[in-house]
């Protein structure tokens, strides 16, 4: 893999690394992040921090056992600190993001403004070259956890021995890939088969991770599907999936961020269905995830109608009020003109 040497010299010549992933993280954002925390603290020495743009969500809390008090930043309760730790670096990683502007508004500016070396570690399209000295991206991978498994995998002081890496490194890594394929049930490479059976024979605890992320939800959240899924699911005549999760729906369920997570892959199950959309109200926008069968792209459809983007059959964005719709009421409307005009054929 080209850039191995850059970045192990680039590494070596820092002291206080930073590591930023995008707004809501999940577990892929949360998992990559994690791990090269671990192995930039526990490997080579390094003041490293991560820092997330908002709170972890509550189930996937168990994420942060094992890190030391400090490890994590989180933005929208300490900015001030966050701007400190920022311009302190001497080193920036960006991870699953494909540049600085899905870090949000407050970290944006400080992230872009730091003279300190950047590097972007991300498996979605479209990297923002421009802005990193280093530069690993790559779509045909599960998720930025497999890329930075490989990338660390290649480290000289790591030589492909798992056993030299710190438990909450590769356990880290382990949970990241595994949410971001839907526990193998999306974007799957041979490679990621390869990676999950590697990280078991080193040690991983895969049952427990798996216990963690899908054994252990709020009663709420199962209430809140099968709402969602019998009162609120609409399927559009060319074969568009769709759930608004609204304001008053949110407050009926008492609805935490993350709870929410797999709710768009439930209607691809339908055989007439092409795509998924699932809206999430949030202050003056809806945020958008998207997911489709294959020959329909999530891709396009987030970039031409929800000012996003993603993977071909996984993508996200926004849908702003006032703006693209007049009001939240406006909604349903939209995505009912979005399937005419994205799907009709």
């Amino acid at each position: 893999m080209n850039n191995i040497l850059a970045l192990d010299t680039m590494i070596a010549e820092a002291s206080r690394i930073s590591v930023s992933v995008h707004i809501h993280p999940d577990g892929d954002a949360l998992g990559s992040g994690l791990a090269l925390v671990s192995y930039l603290s526990g490997m080579r020495g390094k003041d490293a921090v991560l820092l997330v743009p908002d709170s972890v969500p509550e189930s996937l809390a168990f994420m942060l056992e094992g890190f030391g008090e400090g490890s994590v930043l989180t933005c929208n309760q300490d900015l001030e600190g966050v701007r400190e730790r920022i311009s302190g670096s001497d080193l920036l990683f960006c991870l699953d993001c494909s540049s600085f502007s899905r870090s949000g508004e407050d970290m944006e500016p400080e992230l872009r403004s730091s003279s300190a070396p950047k590097v972007l570690v991300d498996h979605h399209l479209n990297p923002e070259r421009d802005s990193f000295g280093i530069v690993f991206s790559e779509t045909e991978v599960s998720s930025t956890c497999e890329l930075l498994f490989r990338i660390i995998k290649e480290m000289p002081d790591v030589e492909g021995d798992l056993a030299r890496l710190p438990m909450e490194c590769l356990e880290s890594l382990m949970t990241g890939m595994t949410t971001d394929t839907n526990n193998f049930a999306n974007s799957v490479f041979p490679g990621t088969l390869n990676m999950a059976s590697e990280l078991m024979a080193a040690g991983v605890d895969r049952d427990r991770i798996l216990s963690c992320l899908y054994h252990n939800y709020r009663e709420n959240r199962l209430r809140l599907m099968g709402y969602l899924l019998d009162r609120n699911l609409e399927i559009t005549p060319e074969g568009t999936a769709f759930m608004i999760l609204d304001r008053a729906i949110q407050k009926r369920f008492d609805f935490r961020q993350g709870e929410s997570e797999g709710f768009v892959n439930l209607p691809l199950a339908i055989s007439r269905v092409r795509m998924s959309i699932l809206l999430t109200e949030e202050e003056g926008r809806f945020r958008v995830s998207i997911r489709s069968k294959e020959g329909t792209s999530a891709n396009l459809c987030a970039m031409r109608y929800f000012n996003g983007g993603g993977h071909e059959m996984a993508a996200g964005g926004k849908l702003f009020f006032p703006g693209n719709i007049p009001s939240p009421e406006g909604a349903k409307a939209y995505i009912l003109k979005v399937s005419e005009e994205f799907l009709a054929k």
